[in-house]
């Protein structure tokens, strides 16, 4: 009787993996409407973001940066094109399997905080624990929602309701939201837009902070000095891409 011989299993170096963009996205096209009334958000983009990589998108109001960073952060889908973020064609994703998909893997933070006021501190950050893993325990969802608080200073104000809060300290309750459940990539649309230069230094700290651990965070802004910054800066225009450098 012939031996049968299995091939060996080939895997991918993981220096491989990384050298990967974390996101692909082609030909990518964000539009409302049909025919002459249609609104265009973005029109055929091509983008391609490293792990680890701080990117930040400029471009005047109705540039199209923050339909592109809704569209990377999965809560808003393309017209047309596709997007690949971590292996995974997310644009292909039913409602469920995307939702799912990006509590586990995509951290947002926008520019009005979007806490629940009626939840403290820690209850904001543990919520989307709950949201990306329904099976972890309530002592371990307790458990890193403090270390998300102590990660962003605030540790001792875990208690305190989003009211008792200034705006840079609730900016940072979202950040810890963002980043508990470890994801591979942060999307913040104007994270420092509603707070004082010093509180929006430290929150882009936060968030700079975090890419030596391999989260790429991509950043929504008009702040020049703040885009400065960054690894790369992207800039939009009447939804398409005009440049995008490193820095």
């Amino acid at each position: 009787m012939e031996l049968m011989v299995q091939p060996p299993v080939v895997r991918t170096p993981a220096s491989v993996e990384r050298a990967r963009p974390l996101v692909e996205a082609l030909d990518l096209t964000r539009r409302w409407g049909k025919g002459p009334t249609a609104q265009l958000g973005i029109d055929r983009v091509d983008l391609a973001l490293g792990h680890g990589e701080l990117v930040a998108i400029v471009g005047p109001s109705g540039s199209g940066k923050s339909t592109l960073g809704a569209l990377l952060a999965g809560i808003d889908r393309p017209s047309a094109g596709s997007l690949v973020v971590d292996g995974v064609r997310i644009d292909q994703l039913s409602d469920d399997r995307l939702a799912r998909w990006r509590g586990s893997n995509v951290g947002i933070v926008f520019q009005n905080f979007h806490l629940l006021p009626t939840l403290d501190a820690r209850e904001n950050v543990e919520l989307a624990v709950k949201l990306a893993d329904g099976s972890t325990s309530r002592r371990n969802r307790r458990l890193r929602s403090l270390d998300a608080l102590q990660a962003v200073g605030l540790a001792d104000k875990a208690k305190r309701l989003p009211t008792q809060l200034s705006g840079g300290e609730q900016q940072r309750v979202a950040v810890a939201r963002a980043l508990v459940a470890q994801p591979r990539l942060i999307v913040a649309d104007e994270p420092t837009g509603s707070l004082d230069q010093e509180s929006g230094a430290v929150v882009f700290d936060l968030l700079a902070g975090l890419v030596s651990g391999g989260t790429t965070v991509v950043l929504i802004t008009h702040d020049e000095h703040l885009a400065t910054r960054t690894d790369r800066i992207i800039s939009m225009l009447d939804g398409r891409i005009v440049s995008s450098g490193a820095q």
